[in-house]
């Protein structure tokens, strides 16, 4: 994934809106009926926001859409040949500012420091921050964690 940008520094995706429609079919695959997010009279009514916001793991699961853009629009690809990747996780996530609904956000992506075990799997950290156009703040940093598993290798932990 990230071996064909080594050159890119930064890397950062277009801007994706966040529109109620996600929202909605987001609480509708976790189950979550949360009216802060698919009410929006009530949360106008009711938040400080005026209007629904983004549940806080919809934007943390626009990481992977975000990194993929910003990747390829660094000249990498998403798709990489020989082994895959795996999600491990975070050492560091917060939720910085809410997501209003329809508000356009964009991931930024900085490439950190890697580790190849003795199976040759390789451990790898991005820095990565959503920005909301038009924020004071950022809606999420994070050190995100991933596994490139070669195809040599068996997944096994």
């Amino acid at each position: 994934m990230v071996q064909a940008v080594e050159h890119a520094s930064e890397m950062v995706s277009g801007w994706v809106e966040v529109t109620q429609a996600m929202i909605d079919d987001f609480g509708r695959a976790t189950l979550d009926s949360d009216p802060f997010h698919n009410d929006p009279e009530w949360a106008k009514d009711n938040t400080p926001y005026g209007g629904t916001i983004a549940f806080g793991f919809l934007t943390v699961s626009l990481l992977t859409h975000l990194a993929a853009k910003a990747i390829e629009g660094a000249g990498g690809n998403f798709k990489p040949e020989g082994g895959y990747f795996l999600n491990y996780g975070f050492d560091r996530m917060r939720l910085v500012a809410p997501v209003p609904t329809g508000s356009r956000v964009r991931g930024r992506f900085v490439k950190g420091p890697e580790h190849t075990d003795e199976a040759g799997r390789v451990r790898r950290s991005m820095d990565a921050v959503i920005e909301i156009e038009g924020g004071e703040r950022p809606a999420l940093v994070a050190t995100w964690l991933s596994v490139w598993v070669p195809d040599s290798v068996e997944a096994r932990a």
